[in-house]
């Protein structure tokens, strides 16, 4: 009798453990899930902050175009006046 009711303790503590085994796989599971999730956002940040949009390469366009504009005026008065650009 008391060997049975060791064996089924045994049973019981050892499908416990294995159940909780699964609960920790699991947990570990969503917990890096969660963690590579986090990390794929600050990736997708990072490149965000790399790259530029077309709207951004269109605007820097325009303005390096107003400023080699302004600097062809500013020679050309500067030739008028007689001195060199």
């Amino acid at each position: 009798m008391k060997i049975v009711k060791r064996a089924a303790a045994l049973s019981a503590v050892l499908a416990g453990s294995l159940m909780l085994q699964g609960c920790l796989v699991g947990a570990a599971v969503g917990a890096g899930a969660a963690v590579i999730g986090a990390g794929a956002s600050v990736v997708g940040a990072g490149v965000d902050a790399v790259t530029t949009s077309d709207e951004e390469t269109k605007a820097k366009r325009e303005r390096e175009q107003r400023e080699w504009e302004r600097e062809q005026r500013r020679c050309e008065q500067r030739q008028r006046q007689g001195r060199d650009c």
